[in-house]
């Protein structure tokens, strides 16, 4: 089954909501670079309103050491991701399990970098081009997503209701993660896109 986060949460309710109609994950953003962050407090408050086996996701883009330590002291998130430029050493050794992020916006010659991190336990495949921050909205060619590695790969980058499905079959993710494609402004989820994009990706 298709494994859905759904990413850049700022509101308790519109966590609550996403997490009632099946997201398997809440994605919380800590880098300034987006327009979606949260401040610790805001984040521990989505996190603790989340019902049970709903994965809670915290998601960075080249911080120090030191404030993702104080977001998992304060937050406890189950998996950390990371968007930046971190290598896998050093995105390890917080010990949690992480994902890390992709930018496959420059089309293949972005592949190699799927083998730069073994210790990840899976990979984001997002839209933006490499230093970019996710949430752009852009997608990138599906057709590129392989199909041979051992880590699962979870489908990034311009999804919304409309294509979710269309995505899924063409690039057979483990999973799919999704933020602007349910906002009706940064930051500000739509129970009706939430709904829609949920429903399509599960019957993909």
């Amino acid at each position: 089954m298709i494994r859905i986060k759904c990413c850049g949460m700022t509101r308790v309710e519109d966590a609550v909501r996403a997490a009632e109609l099946g997201a398997d994950a809440i994605g919380l953003i800590f880098t300034a670079r987006s327009r979606r962050r949260v401040a610790i407090d805001q984040a521990r408050a989505i996190a603790r309103a989340l019902p049970p086996m709903v994965t809670t996701v915290a998601l960075f883009m080249d911080e120090d050491a030191a404030f993702v330590d104080e977001v998992i002291a304060s937050v406890q998130p189950a998996l950390l991701q990371f968007h930046g430029a971190e290598r896998d050493d050093w995105c390890a050794q917080f010990g949690r399990p992480y994902l890390k992020a992709i930018g496959m916006g420059g089309g293949a010659g972005a592949l190699p970098r799927l083998h730069d991190f073994p210790g990840a336990a899976g990979l984001v495949l997002d839209g933006h081009g490499l230093g970019e921050t996710g949430g752009s909205g852009k997608p990138f060619d599906w057709s590129l997503m392989p199909r041979d590695l051992a880590q699962p790969l979870i489908l990034a980058g311009g999804l919304h209701p409309g294509n979710v499905a269309a995505a899924i079959r063409m690039a057979r993710p483990w999973g799919v993660d999704v933020s602007s494609g349910i906002e009706s402004s940064p930051g500000i989820k739509d129970l009706q896109r939430m709904r829609a994009f949920i429903e399509a990706a599960r019957a993909a």
